[in-house]
């Protein structure tokens, strides 16, 4: 696949999600830009999903770090009310190998579609519009840093609010974003207390 050019998703989520990963196994890779410009007009609730579900999978290497950074910078992009997505080049040109893509597919399919599930479009579609939309880049943000921070099972909350609230957005389904915020706010609070827990620990340990 040459750079520039992104495969197109039509379908809900966990089809878009499939479709992705035959086109990353067509070409053997695909770029962080590349999945950033698959979904054109709902790139931003895409940008939210794709780039959270690699903290939930079992994949050697620093992923949280990488993807919680990319999504601070993509959350950020939202509260300014940005309607594309744009990424350092440094990160715009990482890859992803087909067989990655496979795994964060295969290891997440069963959660999106239980998502998937419980959601209706059009209830309290304000919750989805744009005004709201800025707005939730701030809780994305702080869920995009507890991400990237390096606590043991530290990502899975976080993770699962990012999930909601992103397919709440593409989907128009207010509810379940204001699920999701609710469970942010429960995913900050845990992520709070492990990092003073730690600290409090290694604070010991030295003392």
């Amino acid at each position: 696949m040459t750079e520039g050019r992104s495969p197109k998703l039509p379908g809900t989520a966990s089809q878009q999600l499939a479709a992705l990963a035959e086109a990353a196994a067509a070409s053997g890779t695909i770029s962080l830009g590349q999945l950033l410009t698959a979904m054109g007009r709902t790139s931003i609730a895409f940008a939210i999903l794709i780039l959270s579900l690699p903290a939930l999978t079992p994949i050697p290497g620093p992923f949280g770090m990488v993807f919680g950074s990319c999504l601070a910078i993509v959350s950020l992009q939202i509260i300014v009310g940005n309607e594309s997505i744009w990424l350092p080049k440094f990160l715009a040109r990482r890859t992803l190998s087909a067989t990655t893509v496979n795994l964060i597919v295969r290891h997440t399919a069963p959660v999106i579609q239980r998502v998937e599930a419980l959601l209706r479009r059009g209830r309290l579609r304000p919750l989805t519009g744009r005004t709201a939309q800025s707005l939730i880049g701030i809780p994305v943000f702080l869920l995009a840093v507890a991400i990237a921070l390096p606590i043991p099972f530290g990502n899975i909350l976080p993770v699962a609010a990012l999930i909601v609230i992103a397919m709440g957005l593409m989907e128009r389904d207010g509810l379940a974003t204001l699920a999701g915020i609710v469970l942010a706010a429960v995913a900050l609070g845990t992520s709070g207390g492990l990092v003073y827990g730690t600290a409090s620990a290694l604070g010991w340990a030295i003392g």
